[in-house]
């Protein structure tokens, strides 16, 4: 007589707001789901993007509007405000970067095991935190 092995539970309806939160997520996961995250991000503050960087090379004028955003704001909106926006710019671009030449990685080289997908999870964190909080000390001026 052979036991069966113990049968794993079912999940067929999640219920996102009382289960999520609750499920422990792989880090690998958690990477791949904020390299979503980044690019909507990038993606719905893609017109402000091009308005910095229309601000930033049409004239010295428009230059001084452009720097003049960092100092005193930009209308209502305070000068704070505009920098954290740049700052959440800046992880969005170097999260997404970073994940996505992890997932490149991921692809051409078929390494597609835990331990590595755990590890690469990691650095992709660690490089894309480390720069933003390097870029965002210069941003608002602490070096």
């Amino acid at each position: 007589m052979t036991q069966l092995a113990k049968k794993r539970p079912e999940f067929r309806n999640i219920h996102a707001f009382k289960d999520l939160p609750s499920y422990r997520w792989p880090l690998a996961a958690l990477v791949s789901g904020m390299h979503r995250i980044s690019g909507l991000i990038l993606f719905l503050l893609l017109p402000f993007i091009i308005w910095l960087f229309d601000k930033s090379v049409s004239s010295e004028i428009s230059f001084g509007s452009f720097t003049a955003a960092f100092t005193t704001g930009i209308g209502f909106v305070p000068a704070w405000f505009v920098k954290l926006v740049v700052l959440a710019l800046i992880w969005s671009y170097l999260h997404h970067l970073a994940a996505g030449v992890r997932h490149l990685v991921l692809d051409v080289t078929h390494k597609t095991t835990k331990d590595f997908g755990r590890h690469s999870a990691a650095a992709t964190l660690v490089f894309s935190i480390m720069l933003t909080v390097i870029l965002g000390a210069k941003l608002f001026g602490l070096y």
